[in-house]
């Protein structure tokens, strides 16, 4: 027998424990008879205000994050997603696919990633030359860079707003995030790519690709776009800009 209400899939979802952004975002893309399960990876809420206390966070996570892995895997989903993205961007396309293969041999399923999902949504529109939007320390954003330049794709421009904890990436305003695209626009840029699921830009999103007239991608409505995608799930969805509604 299927789930009665996750009838077509059934999504375990992993994200910090400190992030509010993710589970509203999916659930506001969710079409009827997918669902999703969240499973918390948990983390402390310290502060953020340099490279070492971000290098920190990130081992919080990887100390964790397995174990949510295994929590959520207890409802029996039919796919994971992880609903977060600095970890996935690490160490360039090499530690990325490492990564995958690491979590699906533990989940025992495949798993959306915001790496192969960014990658994936720029391929779609052929997007060689970028800016990217990140909350993150310069070490995070280095590796930004690194994962994109191994995809084949340049990062003309990137700004990374440094947050000051897991928290509080999640109080930027949708102004502050609008004066950022402004910023880094640019007739030499393809699209705009906004990472770290915690930034609440999925519906901004959709809004600045009428004005600028381009591909704007934010994270969260990739990783919930591939995961769709991936399962034969090709419902076109309103609200989200273009990814959604489109491909």
């Amino acid at each position: 027998m299927t789930d009665t209400l996750g009838f077509r899939k059934k999504f375990g979802v992993i994200a910090p424990s400190t992030n509010t952004t993710v589970q509203p975002e999916f659930e506001a893309m969710r079409p009827r008879g997918v669902t999703n399960h969240f499973g918390r990876i948990h983390i402390p809420n310290d502060p953020v205000r340099n490279d070492d206390e971000f290098n920190q966070m990130m081992d919080n996570i990887r100390r964790e994050m397995m174990q949510a892995v295994d929590r959520v895997m207890t409802c029996e989903p039919d796919y994971l997603v992880m609903g977060m993205s600095s970890e996935t961007f690490w160490d360039g396309l090499d530690g990325s696919i490492k990564l995958r293969e690491r979590v699906e041999a533990r989940a025992g399923v495949k798993v959306a990633m915001g790496s192969d999902a960014a990658q994936a949504a720029l391929s779609r529109y052929g997007v060689r030359r970028v800016a990217v939007i990140t909350p993150y320390m310069p070490v995070a954003d280095a590796q930004v860079r690194r994962f994109f330049a191994d995809c084949g794709i340049e990062v003309v421009r990137l700004k990374g707003l440094k947050c000051a904890s897991p928290v509080k990436i999640a109080h930027v305003s949708e102004r502050e995030l609008r004066d950022a695209l402004v910023e880094l626009d640019g007739p030499d840029v393809d699209a705009l790519m906004q990472v770290g699921t915690n930034l609440a830009m999925a519906r901004l999103a959709g809004i600045a690709e009428f004005w600028l007239d381009k591909p704007v991608l934010a994270i969260n409505t990739c990783i919930y776009w591939w995961a769709l995608r991936q399962n034969g799930i090709d419902d076109k969805i309103d609200g989200f800009g273009s990814l959604l509604l489109q491909h």
